[in-house]
């Protein structure tokens, strides 16, 4: 009989495509600090606030999933480890939170506007980092280490309560 592997803790990154330097910035800290507490990091495997979210995670020996709006694995940046076409366009941010144990939300647009609701739905913790002010009931972090270890420990309890 062989043991039960442990899985691994599921981080979703979520925030703009078309982000500015600073959010940018902080995604990159984000996936660095999700690969060094050994969770998995999960996102849209595009560009902006996905590509260097995952960026970071891979800097530092962490694995990535993009789930991707199209039919073409192909399109998710370099970054993703493991690239998901969905071909299901923006439902796929749906997808998105529904596969991870914790959302980290940066500033964002329509789609990242519309994973936060789906994390509400689905009773999904969500940390805001330094974004979303105007959105009650959310978690908040100052720096992407703060974010992360909430999210994790949100994670924890979540999964507590549904056992």
């Amino acid at each position: 009989m062989t043991a039960s592997l442990k899985r691994r803790q599921v981080v979703a990154v979520i925030g703009a495509g078309d982000a500015p330097r600073d959010v940018c910035e902080l995604a990159f800290e984000l996936g660095r600090e999700i690969a060094r507490r050994d969770a998995v990091l999960l996102n849209g495997g595009r560009s902006g606030v996905m590509e260097f979210a995952a960026a970071g995670a891979r800097e530092e020996g962490g694995h990535t999933i993009g789930i991707l709006p199209g039919y073409d694995r192909h399109a998710a940046n370099r970054h993703i480890e493991f690239a998901i076409a969905t071909g299901i366009g923006e439902a796929r941010n749906a997808v998105i939170v529904a596969s991870a144990d914790a959302i980290v939300a940066l500033a964002g647009e329509g789609g990242t506007l519309a994973e936060i609701g789906f994390a509400k739905k689905f009773g999904k913790p969500i940390v805001a980092l330094d974004s979303w002010p105007e959105i009650d009931g959310m978690s908040r972090a100052d720096t992407p280490a703060q974010a992360v270890a909430l999210a994790l420990k949100l994670a924890r309890s979540n999964s507590r309560r549904r056992n």
